[in-house]
């Protein structure tokens, strides 16, 4: 309980919590306005429409969390910490616990905003949350948040540099998965693997796979959700098991 209030105390004493957090709403918010606004007649209005523009703020809170493991590393802290406990393992679990409800908390923030948006922007649209698959495209953004900053807090552990660990998951995230798609014949079928695709088909992929031709899927949207937080799980795990061996 002590290390999760001490890595409590560690977010949320600092400025970059606040600020990436704030900037996570605001965009995720802020882009849903223009895509409902501006969108033309092939946007459809459908509950999980309204999360398209919620991976902006994924990927701010995935960049928070990389900021919040690395940058100990580059001012020294997280010696102090190993210092501090007689076992690395609960702290840097408490670490990537406290920043995974933190994001948890922003995804249905989030979440929620977009869907609020699209209702208000589209009153004639049944935007309902009527089915399973309509909460799990809504509520769900809370658990896809939160496995995207236990990734985050795993590659910030594995590389322990702030500029190469953001260079790897921005470049990861905004360009290399995307351009897998263009690899010619068996570009779809890998793209259909990719982590971050896997989390857009658990909350719900029509926008993507009906502008991409996607076609048949290997998976469900359950399983899609259980595949992506076995890759997240797996990044974190592997972090912390090379902290728990490796020296600072």
């Amino acid at each position: 309980m002590s290390a999760l209030t001490a890595e409590r105390i560690k977010l949320t004493s600092t400025r970059a919590p606040w600020v990436c957090t704030g900037i996570a709403v605001v965009a995720a918010l802020g882009f849903s306005v223009a895509f409902f606004g501006l969108g033309g007649p092939e946007i459809q209005a459908t509950v999980s429409n309204t999360q398209v523009t919620a991976s902006f703020g994924r990927t701010v809170m995935l960049v928070l969390a990389v900021i919040a493991a690395a940058s100990e590393y580059n001012w020294g802290t997280m010696r102090l910490t190993f210092q501090a406990v007689p076992s690395r393992t609960p702290a840097l679990l408490a670490k990537g616990l406290v920043i995974a409800i933190w994001s948890a908390v922003v995804g249905l923030v989030v979440g929620f905003g977009c869907w609020l948006v699209g209702v208000l922007l589209k009153p004639d649209a049944d935007l309902a949350l009527h089915t399973v698959a309509d909460w799990r495209a809504v509520a769900g953004q809370a658990l896809i948040f939160a496995l995207t900053a236990l990734l985050g807090v795993g590659a910030g552990l594995l590389l322990r540099n702030t500029a190469a660990a953001l260079a790897v998951v921005l470049v990861w995230t905004q360009l290399l998965e995307g351009l897998i798609m263009l690899i010619p014949t068996v570009g779809p079928a890998i793209y259909k693997w990719m982590p971050f695709f896997a989390a857009q088909q658990f909350i719900g992929g029509d926008l993507t796979n009906s502008q991409l031709r996607i076609g048949n899927l290997p998976m469900n949207a359950v399983a899609y959700g259980a595949y992506f937080a076995a890759i997240c799980l797996a990044v974190f795990a592997a972090g912390v098991f090379l902290n728990k061996r490796k020296d600072v």
